[in-house]
C-alpha cells in the first residue's frame, strides 16, 4: 500500500445538503490533507449562510447540479435526505464521479438496486458512510473474533432507547419525524445492521416489525423489535422512543468464551465469564475524517475491507426496510399502518 506522503494532489470534493452530517463533512474534508472542499449546496439559503463565512475558498450554491456537472469535482458527498439519494448518486456517477452517501442507502429497494446497477455499470466507486465502519471498539471485536477469542458466537442483541426522537442536534430535521423516510430503525438501526452483516455475514429478517402512534400512523415508529439470523447466529432487536430513560446504544456480542458489549458507539466491555470489564483501546478512535481517508483509498483503486460499498448498504436497506414492510421482496410502498410483522406475510 501506498504512504499517505506518496499521494497525488487532493481529491476535489463537492457536498451536497449542509445539514448536520453535511457540515460535519465539511468541517472534517476542510482540514483534510487528501481533500480540498470546492463547492458545497443546500436549498436552503441560511443553510449556506450559516457556513460560508468559515470557508471563503468554497463554492456555494442552491442547486446540487452544479455541483454533479461541475468539472472541478472529483467526489460528491450526499446529505439530502435518503429519498433524494439515488437520483442524486446515479447522477453524479453518470458525470464519472466518485460517491460517497450517507445511510440508509436509499428508501425504495428499487432505488438502491438502482444505485448498485448503476455503479457496477460505470465501473464507478460508491461508497456509504456508516459511523461504525472504522471505529476501534469494532476494530478490536473484530480482531478477537478473527483469533478465536469469542469461541462458538451464541447470539447478537441490538437495544436501543431514545428519550426524545429525533434526538436533539437532528430537531431541525423535520424529515426524520415522520414515516415515509425517517425513523430510528432507518436512522440508528442500520449502523448495527451493518455491523453484524460485516462481523457475521448477510442477515435473514425472521419476525421483524414497527409500532407507530396511534394517534398518527405517519409519524415515525416508537418500537421496534425484531428476530433475526446471521446464518445460524440468532439476532435480537429491541428498540424504542419517547421513553423515561438514558438515551442508549447496546450491541452486544454473546460468545461461549468471550462476550463484547459495544455501548454508545465507542464504549467496549468485555466479559470472559464473570462481569463486564472496560477494553482499553488503541489506535484512532474512528471518525468522518478517518473515513475520508478510506474513501479516498476506495477512489485511488485500493480496497479497505472497513468502508462499505453500495452493495453491502444494499443488503443493510433490505434488512432495514423489513421492519417496514410484510414482504421486503416486492413492497416499495410505507403505509399508514400502526404494526407490522414481516411473520405475517
Amino acid at each position: 500500500m501506498r504512504s499517505r506522503t506518496d499521494r497525488p494532489d487532493p481529491l476535489r470534493l463537492g457536498i451536497v445538503a449542509l445539514g448536520a452530517m453535511g457540515v460535519e463533512m465539511l468541517t472534517a474534508a476542510a482540514s483534510h490533507p487528501e481533500y480540498t472542499v470546492v463547492r458545497a449546496s443546500d436549498i436552503d439559503p441560511a443553510a449556506i449562510d450559516r457556513v460560508r463565512t468559515a470557508h471563503p475558498a468554497v463554492t456555494f450554491t442552491t442547486d446540487a447540479q452544479e455541483i454533479i456537472q461541475s468539472p472541478d469535482v472529483d467526489a460528491v458527498y450526499i446529505a439530502t435526505p435518503p429519498m433524494f439519494h439515488a437520483d442524486l448518486a446515479i447522477a453524479a456517477m453518470g458525470a464519472g464521479k466518485a460517491v460517497f452517501c450517507e445511510k440508509p442507502l436509499a428508501i425504495s429497494l428499487a432505488d438502491g438496486r438502482r444505485m448498485v446497477r448503476a455503479a457496477s455499470e460505470r465501473g464507478a466507486v460508491g461508497a456509504v458512510n456508516f459511523a461504525l465502519s472504522d471505529r476501534d471498539a469494532v476494530l478490536e471485536v473484530e480482531r478477537g473474533l478473527t483469533a478465536g477469542e469469542v469461541g462458538e458466537v451464541c447470539g447478537i442483541d441490538i437495544r436501543l432507547s431514545f428519550p426524545r426522537w429525533p434526538r436533539e442536534f437532528q430537531a431541525g430535521a423535520a424529515w426524520l419525524a415522520g414515516r415515509d423516510q425517517g425513523g430510528f430503525v432507518r436512522e440508528v438501526l442500520s449502523h448495527f445492521v451493518y455491523l453484524t452483516d460485516r462481523l457475521l455475514g448477510p442477515l435473514d429478517p425472521v419476525d421483524v416489525g414497527i409500532d407507530t402512534p396511534f394517534a398518527d400512523p405517519r409519524a415515525s415508529e416508537v418500537a421496534a423489535r425484531g428476530f433475526l439470523r446471521a446464518g445460524k447466529v440468532p439476532v435480537h432487536v429491541s428498540a424504542f422512543s419517547g421513553v423515561a430513560g438514558p438515551e442508549l446504544y447496546e450491541w452486544i456480542l454473546w460468545g461461549t468464551r468471550r462476550s463484547y458489549l459495544l455501548r454508545n458507539w465507542g464504549e467496549l466491555l468485555v466479559s470472559d465469564g464473570g462481569g463486564w470489564q472496560p477494553v482499553t483501546l488503541v489506535g484512532p478512535r474512528g471518525s468522518e475524517a478517518t473515513r475520508l481517508s478510506l474513501f479516498a483509498d476506495v477512489v485511488r483503486g485500493e480496497n479497505p475491507r472497513c468502508l462499505a460499498d453500495f452493495e453491502t448498504a444494499l443488503r443493510v436497506q433490505t434488512v432495514v426496510e423489513a421492519f417496514h414492510h410484510a414482504d421486503v421482496g416486492t413492497a416499495d410502498l410505507v403505509g399508514p399502518v400502526t404494526r407490522i410483522s414481516a411473520a405475517a406475510s
